[in-house]
């Protein structure tokens, strides 16, 4: 089998460096003679061996779009679709969704097969094979390996990532509850299996990112916390102006818009306005002296009045009435569509549950959690840690088929 260090020391050898993008996709295809092809193929002058270069590969926009696209168009999480749990059976509902949802974008590259087949029969043995199914805990041995309890609709089964093995750092970041399909051999006796390679629902090599015929610019900000002594007035007065002044297209607002009120232990010493209608008054007359001209979609955060299980709804009428007409309430999370670019909204609150899960993770540096969260293709896979989750019978924290932006609690622009 194919490891990144044998695809890397065969293009250093022709003085090429290669993507590590490629590197995946090579050590998926477990093929020496496609590397064979690439280097025989890449024009003289290449010094970084990429995807363009992977004959036979081709990238396509991510989905199809109408020839005119609405300017502001909501794709998933409009307001009032948020259901609440009907059943303890919409848990079982929840998690078999996201195993065959997320599966789909497995099977095609892994092939896997079920665990109870493989544990019964003696055919797979010791013989190279691939297992898919949500990881129901991940510890570490007294030696340094990794133990991962990997279970699928039919059994579980233990595996073992062994220390020295190069796809390590990949088991060291796996967390409870994401869907992994993972290839390797079964022990003689049928209860281990050996991991050799890992898979993760992630962006395909093929994905080509879609792109506005119509320049346009999208500010993404959150956690304004108006309410709180915290909040920064004078920062926001500057953002305002700046604003003003910009040629920004659209600005989204992920969340908190203001402190709340019960929010944390305590919390009424720390706030300036005790009253949570009296917060959303204050918000809304802030956003009245924004340029009318620039939609903003606000979804909500754990700080505003709303349940914080997620999905959360969006805010209701009677908070954002005095909000300006060029506001469009949303759920979080929601997927909007600015010229036909799909931007996925995220408050983040499953940034802590990373944060305590995936050793060297922090909040100074969110964005490899952020990755982490579209290689997995959920925004929050652990159930059970510090993001309360409403499992309902679809799994509406999935993230779908792939966004071309990200609009979360990370402020910047974005360009469409």
């Amino acid at each position: 089998m194919l490891d990144a260090a044998t695809i890397v020391q065969r293009f250093l050898a022709t003085k090429m460096q290669v993507h590590p993008e490629v590197v995946r996709y090579l050590s998926e295809k477990d093929d020496p003679g496609l590397i064979d092809q690439i280097i025989a193929n890449v024009p003289g002058d290449t010094i970084v061996v990429s995807v363009q270069h992977i004959p036979g590969l081709h990238q396509d926009r991510d989905g199809n779009r109408f020839l005119t696209d609405p300017a502001c168009e909501v794709i998933r999480g409009a307001a009032g679709t948020t259901r609440s749990i009907s059943h303890i059976t919409d848990y079982c509902h929840y998690f078999r969704d996201r195993y065959q949802r997320l599966g789909e974008f497995i099977r095609p590259r892994a092939a896997p097969m079920p665990i109870e087949a493989l544990k019964k029969g003696s055919r797979y043995r010791q013989e190279a094979c691939t297992i898919m199914g949500l990881v129901v805990e991940a510890k570490t041995t007294t030696n340094g390996h990794r133990i991962v309890e990997i279970e699928d609709p039919t059994s579980s089964l233990s595996v073992l990532f062994h220390k020295e093995r190069p796809n390590f750092s990949d088991a060291e970041t796996l967390v409870p509850d994401e869907v992994v399909g993972v290839r390797g051999t079964l022990s003689g006796d049928g209860r281990l299996f050996f991991a050799e390679q890992l898979f993760r629902p992630d962006i395909p090599l093929t994905h080509a990112p879609f792109r506005s015929e119509n320049p346009g610019s999208a500010v993404l900000i959150s956690d304004v916390h108006v309410g709180s002594d915290t909040f920064l007035e004078e920062a926001w007065n500057r953002f305002a102006d700046w604003l003003s002044d910009s040629d920004a297209t659209y600005l989204l607002i992920a969340g908190d818009l203001v402190d709340g009120i019960g929010v944390y232990p305590n919390q009424e010493q720390e706030l300036t306005i005790p009253n949570i209608f009296e917060q959303y008054e204050v918000f809304g007359s802030m956003l009245r002296d924004l340029p009318a001209r620039i939609p903003i979609i606000i979804c909500p955060g754990n700080h505003d009045v709303v349940r914080a299980a997620e999905p959360q709804p969006a805010i209701p009428p009677e908070f954002t009435a005095n909000f300006p007409g060029n506001c469009i309430m949303v759920e979080n999370p929601a997927l909007v569509s600015l010229q036909g670019v799909r931007v996925q909204m995220y408050h983040g609150r499953s940034i802590d549950d990373f944060i305590s899960l995936i050793p060297g993770a922090s909040y100074e540096n969110a964005a490899p959690m952020m990755m982490g969260m579209l290689q997995r293709r959920h925004l929050a896979p652990t159930y059970g840690k510090r993001t309360p989750i409403a499992a309902g019978k679809e799994d509406n924290l999935i993230i779908p088929g792939t966004c071309t932006s990200w609009g979360s609690p990370i402020t910047g622009e974005s360009s469409a």
